[in-house]
């Protein structure tokens, strides 16, 4: 692996936890809206990551040939909406959007599932930078000792 290959792979890395980040917040300014452009309550959205370039699994690689993995890093494969969640169902008779029995249909949206979400993608984002400042300062180091910086 070159050490373009590891900027590849942690900017990679960094790119994906950014648009999940972006997708998170706007789950969380969502999270009362009862009423979007097709009429609905907003449903929550999830991001899913995949490898990019080689599809083989990656503990099959490490087993394999530890020295020749081929990935370049992470992409976002699809960004789709939380069915599997159940939307929040209140008693509020006096708002616009309740219906005749009353009740308002509020988005499948956790704060606090959201917030923990938001840091583990921060964390994510830190990590991939650091693995790249660090790939950063080896490169550095490595052109100062061959005198070419």
């Amino acid at each position: 692996m070159s050490i373009f290959d590891s900027f590849n792979i942690n900017s990679s890395g960094m790119t994906a936890q950014r648009f999940r980040m972006d997708i998170i917040s706007e789950n969380i300014a969502n999270a009362n809206t009862t009423r979007t452009e097709d009429g609905t309550p907003y449903v929550r959205k999830v991001v899913t990551f995949t490898e990019k370039g080689n599809q083989t699994p990656f503990s099959r690689i490490l087993n394999e040939r530890l020295d020749h993995y081929s990935g370049r890093g992470v992409k976002v494969t699809q960004v789709q909406e939380d069915t599997w969640t159940q939307m929040n169902v209140v008693y509020d008779p006096s708002h616009p959007d309740a219906d005749e029995n009353g009740y308002v249909t509020y988005p499948n949206v956790n704060t606090v599932t959201e917030m923990t979400n938001l840091i583990d993608a921060s964390r994510s984002y830190e990590a991939n930078a650091t693995a790249f400042q660090a790939s950063k300062s080896i490169a550095t180091r490595g052109l100062s000792i061959s005198g070419m910086a």
